[in-house]
């Protein structure tokens, strides 16, 4: 990542989308001579920084990168022996020292979007508001968005 301060205004979009309330206080509330390492080791949630980093600008690879650090922080609510996630987090990496092609990214893609359903519906039989359930949840989605989110529409790019 970049090592000069960055400018707050460029990082209050994402993909056409405005952070949440929160995300959006945090990032107003941040000095303007912060740096991006300052900004990680500080930011109370991982899924922010995606916001903080994307809209400075900061190429595919490193993107991908800073999604499978957050989809990792979530991996501890992920239900023992369920590998879907995790593999999909590897993938992504893979990705980015050019080891896995857009094929297996794809794969573990989907492999981590039925880890998602499949805890999603499990959670929804225990008890809708089970927090471990929606932690599962929301890990198999972050990986599954690390994973592809990021490498799809690089590959895209590529193939434009």
């Amino acid at each position: 990542m970049r090592k000069a301060p960055l400018s707050h205004v460029r990082a209050l979009r994402l993909h056409g989308e405005p952070p949440c309330g929160d995300a959006l206080g945090w990032i107003k509330a941040l000095p303007k001579t912060i740096t991006p390492q300052q900004a990680w080791d500080t930011c109370p949630r991982a899924d922010w920084m995606l916001w903080y980093v994307e809209a400075c600008g900061v190429d595919r690879v490193t993107l991908t990168r800073c999604s499978c650090a957050c989809a990792r922080t979530a991996l501890r609510f992920v239900p023992a022996g369920e590998d879907r996630p995790r593999i999909a987090i590897e993938t992504a990496e893979a990705w980015c020292d050019g080891r896995a092609t857009e094929e297996e990214v794809v794969a573990a893609r989907a492999a981590a979007w039925a880890a998602a359903g499949a805890a999603a519906w499990a959670a929804a039989w225990a008890a809708a508001g089970d927090a471990a359930g929606d932690a599962a949840r929301a890990a198999a989605w972050a990986a599954a968005w690390a994973a592809a989110g990021d490498a799809a529409w690089a590959a895209a790019g590529d193939a434009a």
